[in-house]
């Protein structure tokens, strides 16, 4: 059973509540995503340690339900 970008997006939100979240299905499967999340608590952080923060919100899912996720993170413009 695969996630749906709502769940996705919403899981991520709760682990980080600040996050502006950007799903996108790539290949109409509901099995391939990308996001792009923006949040001020990545600021400083290498680029590891954020996408570490998004996978963790994703509470285990990664590479079970939600099958593959290509994730681009940022800090907010002025931050």
């Amino acid at each position: 059973m695969a996630m749906d970008a709502s769940e996705i997006e919403r899981l991520i939100k709760e682990g980080i509540p600040d996050a502006t979240v950007e799903i996108t299905d790539l290949r109409g499967d509901g099995d391939h995503y990308a996001a792009m999340v923006t949040s001020a608590s990545f600021a400083g952080l290498p680029r590891v340690r954020q996408h570490q923060m998004v996978y963790d919100a994703l509470k285990g899912n990664m590479g079970g339900k939600l099958h593959a996720l290509a994730l681009q993170t940022s800090v907010p413009d002025g931050q």
